[in-house]
């Protein structure tokens, strides 16, 4: 069924036809300036704030965060974290440029592809679209270079996130997505993730990876002179 046969079946519904015009003007005027919802004032902060709010937000959710001065550090940070964790080096990668142009000659034992995540995946490497401060969630929109299996099926995820694409609010995240974006488009799927997967359903027992990763580590790159830390 189109797009305009599902709505000529609501407007029948509702027993009437077309809105005039000056309604419909009210209506699309509102579509297109997005009003914003109360921001919360902890996120409307400094930006090594910001960045340090987030920062901290996804540890106290299970999350682990290491910082690194470039992209072409990420190999070497990949290879010490699985180390750290008794991890496979074999992991499969989002097939992201970004991710996919790093010199990965200097970390011989690491092994990867870049595609789809499959259920026989231990370890995923994704690259971060945004990170929203107020609440230290990762925005992972659906996208054939980002895909969204990549969040789902692996035990251990790893997001590279640069600092610079660290907002204070949904809002504003929701602002780079729609971003640069034809007109109506969004992504087939979005989605919002704080924390390694986690549940307390059974006898009020927290079991990490109920739904999804069990480990959730960011490789936050400091692209982003303004969000440094002071020295």
């Amino acid at each position: 069924m189109s797009k305009e046969q599902i709505l000529s079946a609501i407007r029948r519904g509702l027993k009437r036809g077309p809105l005039p015009a000056d309604q419909r003007a009210m209506i699309e005027g509102r579509l297109a300036t997005h009003p914003r919802h109360l921001i919360p004032a902890r996120s409307r902060v400094p930006r090594p704030e910001q960045v340090a709010l987030f920062v901290r937000n996804v540890e106290k959710e299970f999350g682990s965060v290491a910082r690194l001065p470039g992209l072409r550090d990420v190999p070497g940070a990949i290879a010490d974290y699985l180390a750290q964790q008794n991890l496979p080096s074999r992991f499969v990668l989002a097939p992201h440029e970004e991710l996919t142009g790093l010199d990965w000659s200097a970390k011989p034992m690491l092994e990867f592809e870049a595609r789809r995540a499959q259920g026989s995946d231990a370890v995923s490497v994704q690259h971060g679209f945004a990170g929203i401060a107020e609440t230290g969630t990762l925005m992972l929109p659906s996208d054939p270079r980002r895909p969204t299996t990549l969040n789902i099926l692996a035990e251990t995820e790893i997001v590279v996130l640069r600092a610079s694409r660290i907002v204070g609010a949904y809002e504003e995240a929701w602002d780079l997505l729609r971003d640069g974006r034809p007109e109506g488009f969004m992504p087939r799927n979005v989605m919002l993730v704080t924390g390694p997967s986690r549940s307390a359903d059974i006898e009020q027992t927290l079991e990490l990876g109920a739904h999804g990763p069990r480990r959730l580590h960011i490789l936050l790159v400091d692209d982003d002179p303004a969000a440094l830390p002071p020295a």
